[in-house]
């Protein structure tokens, strides 16, 4: 698949590869991260930004692309529907089938509760799914929950919630002991002892994976665990609007059928959303890890109802996303791989960063070198791409380590005739992650009465940036503690009349603002990628 002239470029990465292999290339300053930063993270581009009229963060910048949709009409406006008659009465009502929405209806199950489990597509289709590198939690004897949480500030730019934080790092061991009592299989050395390995931004080994596919991997045993307990599923029904009752209390949700087009109300005494990201919405143009339903909904339905937002001035670009072949463009190259040694390289065959700096810093280094340096590998269909020298790794730690600990990037470069053992692959940033989100507390609480959240569509975990791993770890401990408050809060909730009067007032402040939506509703659902005239 590769190209003559990008093979004679491929020759450049082997003739260095000696030299380079007995040297650390060294970090950088924290004055020179800073400087990287401002000058090429797409999350300090301008004009990249909306500034909000309406709602909780009015005032607040967002991406272009999301102002739109928060500044849209509801997709029900002009419906009619029955508020005094329920297609569902439930005590947990949980909005998204990802890793979040499985293990919140998992514990709220164990309370007694009476939930329903919603998604937009099918039970499983997530981000989680698409998770490789590993999850964090501090195993390790010469590690600690204390370290994990001081690299998890760091890599945050000391901006993220420290009670959240904590409560995330605190339950990282009781959280893999609960995955693997349930079959995950995570990498074991021959005496059964855990593996983990390094992630950019960690100072300990603390990444726990299953080969490349960690996040499939959980998912599998998450779904199987929800389904063998006869927890109710509820597949290709996104929910469109939030319910609150007359006292103003979150109260449920109208739920959309994509088969047959049809609305039917869920009224529940909490509802969790875990709904996942925004990478389909594609910021700044970028291409995207993301699943096809991540499309920012859960944000639309919170912010609408009332709640506030954090952080949704910052997006996650990972550094190695795939730049060549075009096929997979945007499609996640795991950190695994830098984690065991594969360097960046630019077209001259040099390392220009450190391959384990955060992953923003990371991603800022490779459009610098790219865009101002001009030092970019050129691909066939004009994307710019830096090399990664995956077959270091097989020098480092052996040959067959690719097939063993790599068998989806082995695959999924072999379809396009790139053997990854022996040649390079191009990689660019790709959007990878919604940094922020639903404000939330320790205990997965909105700032709305019985409304929770877990996973990548709340905002404080992470700060400004999240490190590898903690993203797998996030939706699990906030999507046990939401299950857990949302069942145990389920117990005492007496709800009144359902409403929507929320929808309308939101309306009204568009219309104070002077905004005209020209026609166009949210949450949008599901992306569209047809050209349009």
């Amino acid at each position: 698949m590769y190209t003559e002239e990008m093979r004679s470029l491929i020759e450049k990465v082997a003739e260095t590869r000696q030299e380079r292999q007995g040297r650390d290339f060294p970090r950088m300053t924290a004055a020179e991260r800073e400087r990287g930063l401002k000058e090429f993270h797409p999350d300090y581009i301008e004009k990249g930004f909306a500034t909000l009229h309406t709602g909780r963060n009015r005032g607040e910048r967002v991406p272009r692309e999301l102002a739109v949709l928060l500044e849209s009409e509801s997709r029900i406006k002009n419906i009619p529907l029955d508020l005094e008659q329920w297609d569902h009465d439930l005590d947990v009502l949980i909005l998204g089938g990802g890793g979040a929405g499985a293990a919140a209806a998992l514990t709220a199950s164990e309370q007694g509760a009476k939930v329903l489990l919603v998604t937009k597509l099918r039970f499983g289709d997530s981000n989680t799914v698409m998770a490789q590198g590993g999850i964090q939690a501090a195993t390790l004897p010469q590690d600690s929950p204390t370290i994990h949480y001081l690299d998890a500030l760091g890599g945050g730019h000391f901006t993220n919630e420290p009670e959240i934080v904590y409560n995330l790092v605190r339950d990282g061991p009781v959280v893999i002991q609960w995955l693997e009592s349930m079959g995950v299989m995570f990498d074991k050395d021959e005496t059964g002892t855990l593996l983990p390995v390094h992630g950019g931004g960690t100072s300990r080994k603390r990444m726990h994976a299953a080969r490349d596919y960690t996040g499939a991997e959980i998912m599998r045993v998450l779904r199987d665990e929800v389904l063998n307990r006869g927890i109710p599923v509820l597949e290709f029904s996104p929910a469109v609007e939030l319910l609150r009752d007359g006292e103003g209390k979150i109260a449920g949700a109208v739920l959309f059928n994509l088969e047959t087009e049809e609305y039917s109300v869920a009224r529940a005494k909490t509802v969790i959303l875990a709904m996942g990201g925004s990478g389909r919405l594609h910021y700044q143009g970028f291409p995207t890890t993301n699943h096809y339903g991540a499309t920012g909904d859960a944000l639309v339905l919170a912010y609408r109802a009332g709640a506030g937002l954090r952080f949704m001035d910052t997006i996650q670009y990972h550094p190695t996303g795939a730049a060549y072949p075009p096929q997979i463009l945007g499609l996640l190259v795991t950190e695994k791989l830098r984690s065991m040694g594969a360097t960046p390289l630019n077209i001259q065959g040099e390392m220009f960063v450190h391959h384990l700096e955060t992953r923003d810093v990371e991603s800022a280094a490779f459009i610098r070198e790219c865009r101002e340096r001009n030092l970019g590998i050129k691909t066939p269909t004009g994307m710019v791409g830096i090399w990664l020298d995956t077959p270091l790794v097989e020098i480092l730690h052996g040959a067959g380590t690719l097939e063993k600990s790599f068998p989806a990037m082995l695959r999924q470069f072999g379809r396009f005739e790139i053997d990854i053992r022996r040649d390079p692959i191009l990689i660019y940033p790709t959007l990878h992650y919604q940094n922020g989100g639903i404000k939330i507390d320790a205990g997965a609480r909105t700032e709305l009465e019985n409304l929770f959240a877990a996973g990548e569509n709340t905002g404080g975990v992470h700060g400004r940036n999240r490190l590898a791993g903690n993203s797998l770890l996030d939706i699990i401990v906030f999507g046990r503690r939401a299950g857990l408050n949302a069942a145990r809060r389920s117990r005492d909730v007496v709800l009144k009349k359902l409403t929507l009067e929320h929808v309308q007032d939101y309306e009204g402040q568009l219309q104070e603002a002077g905004i005209d939506p020209q026609g166009r509703t949210a949450p949008l659902l599901l992306p569209t990628y047809t050209h349009r005239s």
